[in-house]
């Protein structure tokens, strides 16, 4: 079901064009992952969906309708560059915004106690935020950013700052709000991480989206029938058994286990290069290359810049 659209939607900066006719459908409880290299258009449309900007055309949808003024409380935003004030004392910080976002002093306490002690972080209510580290610093933010419950959820760069372990800590709190019905829109520069938690993904560069997919749709789309390879055999006998139909890109050869990269030719199929090869020698494994979200992400950048 559409939970949030963007339609058409242009901005122009005193000559600069920020986006240009971008269209994004996202749907409930999905994870859309919101990429593309830096000054693309990405912080443009954020700025526009937290409606701190507006656009020049085309319009924002949120469950069918045009976006509201109100619909402010039901958005929680993790900016890159944290805003959250140093000198002030966490809790005081945290039930202030909370209330900002329609809380009642009772409820956003409520929730406060709840996140709080989800993150063991209750012994910083007093501190100021300048005497916490930037890690903890960070989870205090993501705290301030869904106390109110909001239906959709903004992540721009939500690691960056943490270490591996509060970084997966943070990731399967992530999952779970998708899980308890958030939508979440994740943007990063960390395609590994884009694997992980998304489900969806639009890549915007130059002010324009130029790949909007299922993230398993686009890596499949962009396989180049390169499988590898392992086995016990004689690499001669296996070559001589591939003839002209197969491209060997690379190959090992150790004193247990043979290892080779292979790319069919010729619309070749999968169960016509294991009976040749299985014919030589005993196949080990048997694994194709799917490119990662970072070699997708590079090779259409590129494509889209030439």
């Amino acid at each position: 079901m559409e939970f949030f659209r963007v339609e058409n939607v242009n901005k122009n900066y005193s000559g600069f064009q920020a986006l240009t006719d971008v269209s994004l459908e996202i749907k409930q409880g999905q994870v859309f992952g919101l990429l593309g290299p830096n000054g693309a258009g990405k912080t443009t449309l954020i700025r526009i969906i937290n409606q701190i900007t507006a656009p020049d055309s085309g319009r924002v949808y949120l469950e069918g309708r045009p976006l509201r003024s109100d619909d402010i409380y039901q958005i929680g935003y993790l900016p890159e560059e944290r805003g959250l004030y140093k000198k002030m004392k966490v809790g005081e910080q945290a039930l202030y915004l909370a209330q900002l976002k329609g809380l009642s002093r009772r409820d956003a306490l409520k929730s406060l106690k709840h996140w709080f002690e989800k993150f063991e972080m209750q012994s910083w209510w007093d501190k100021k935020l300048q005497e916490l580290s930037k890690g903890m610093q960070q989870k205090v933010q993501f705290v301030c950013t869904v106390i109110h419950n909001p239906k959709l959820l903004i992540f721009d760069e939500p690691f960056s700052g943490f270490d591996p372990i509060n970084a997966n800590l943070l990731k399967q709190e992530i999952l779970n709000l998708r899980e308890n019905g958030a939508t979440i829109i994740f943007s990063t520069h960390n395609m590994s991480s884009v694997e992980e938690v998304c489900d969806h993904i639009a890549l915007i560069n130059r002010s324009k989206k130029i790949l909007d997919g299922n993230i398993h749709e686009v890596r499949s789309a962009y396989k180049t029938n390169t499988f590898d390879v392992s086995y016990h055999g004689k690499f001669d006998e296996v070559k001589q058994a591939l003839g002209n139909h197969f491209e060997i890109l690379e190959h090992k050869e150790n004193p247990h286990l043979n290892e080779m990269t292979i790319k069919h030719l010729n619309g070749n199929d999968n169960n016509s290069l294991l009976l040749k090869i299985a014919a030589q020698a005993q196949i080990v494994s048997f694994a194709e290359r799917i490119p990662s979200m970072n070699e997708v992400f590079i090779r259409v950048v590129e494509k889209h810049n030439l």
